[in-house]
């Protein structure tokens, strides 16, 4: 299909060159890249978002340290243990 397109000046330019230098025609530059564009957005629209399960509470508790796996283990299973 033969369409008009208005580009850029200097886009025109780098599209020229980079045709000129692999040896493709600006066509098949202006086609290759529109093709990446399309096949990366579809990839991104493809993308699952995560839902992050939340629970009501009251937040981080005084003096527990989150860079602390230890004391956070020490915390968790003394909450866990009945006695």
């Amino acid at each position: 299909m033969r369409i008009t397109i208005r580009l850029d000046d200097d886009l025109l330019a780098e599209v020229k060159l980079l045709a000129a230098r692999s040896g493709k025609t600006m066509t098949d530059v202006i086609e290759h890249a529109l093709r990446e564009m399309l096949a990366r957005q579809q990839a991104e629209d493809e993308h699952e978002l995560t839902r992050l399960t939340t629970v009501s509470g009251y937040g981080l508790q005084p003096g527990v340290d989150l860079d602390d796996s230890a004391a956070l283990l020490s915390l968790m299973e003394a909450f866990d243990d009945p006695a």
